[in-house]
C-alpha cells in the first residue's frame, strides 16, 4: 500500500476489512486478491475476474448448489433476489484461493445480511478463507465476532491496517465501531466517496 510494508500472519476464516470513507478498504482488498494464491475479486457489480454469475451458472453443478445455498438464506429469514442468488454463486464456486468481496452488504436488505453473515459463519474449515470490505454492524456485530474471525481496520489517517481486537478499549476497536451504521444509515450514503481537497 503505498510502498508501506503490511503483513498478515493470521488469515482466519472470515477477515471483515473496514474503515472510513476513502482510507483504502477496496484498494486493500484488491491487493489482497492479487497477492494471494489463487484467490480472485468481487466487485460492487457482482463480477469476479470479468465473470459474472449467470456464466457461472452455466456448471449445473454450481447452479444446483447456488439454488440450494439460495433457497437455504431465504429460510432462514433472507429476502430472495438477485443480488443475492449472484453473491451466493460466487461464494459457491470453486476455487483454490481465498474470495475477496468488496462491501459484502452491497444490496442487501438488513435482514438478507443477517441471514447472510450466521451462515457464512456456520461454514466448514474446508470452505476456505474470505475477505470482505463492510460498513454494516448488521455484517460486523461487534458482539458477535468468533474466534473464527479477523477485523482489519484502515486507518483514517492512512496509517498501514492494523487487525483490531473485538473488545471494547483494544487498539482500534472505537475506530471500528465508527465506521459501523444500521443498514437504514448506510442506504443513505450509497456511492458516497470521499475526495480530497487540494489546499493552496
Amino acid at each position: 500500500m503505498g510502498g508501506e510494508w503490511f503483513q498478515l500472519n493470521d488469515i482466519r476464516p472470515l477477515n471483515c476489512i473496514i474503515g472510513p470513507l476513502g482510507s483504502g478498504k477496496t484498494r486493500l482488498a484488491r491487493r489482497l486478491a492479487e497477492e494471494l494464491p489463487g484467490s480472485a475479486f468481487l466487485a460492487l457489480g457482482r463480477t469476479c475476474e470479468g465473470q459474472p454469475a449467470e456464466e457461472l451458472r452455466a456448471d449445473s453443478r454450481l447452479g444446483a448448489r447456488a439454488e440450494d445455498q439460495h433457497a437455504r438464506l431465504v429460510e432462514n429469514g433472507a429476502a430472495p433476489s438477485s443480488i443475492l442468488f449472484d453473491l451466493v454463486t460466487h461464494l459457491e464456486a470453486d476455487r483454490s484461493g481465498a474470495l475477496v468481496i468488496n462491501m459484502l452488504e452491497e444490496g442487501l436488505d438488513q435482514a438478507s445480511q443477517k441471514a447472510l453473515i450466521a451462515d457464512l459463519r456456520r461454514r466448514g474449515p474446508d470452505a476456505g478463507s474470505l475477505f470482505f470490505t463492510t460498513r454494516s454492524s448488521s455484517i460486523l456485530d461487534l458482539a458477535s465476532v468468533g474466534g473464527g474471525e479477523a477485523i482489519i481496520l484502515c486507518p483514517a489517517n492512512h496509517s498501514p491496517p492494523m487487525l483490531v481486537a473485538p473488545y471494547p478499549g483494544t487498539p482500534g476497536y472505537e475506530a471500528v465501531a465508527l465506521c459501523l451504521a444500521d443498514p437504514q444509515v448506510r442506504e443513505r450514503t450509497r456511492g458516497v466517496t470521499a475526495v480530497r481537497r487540494k489546499v493552496a
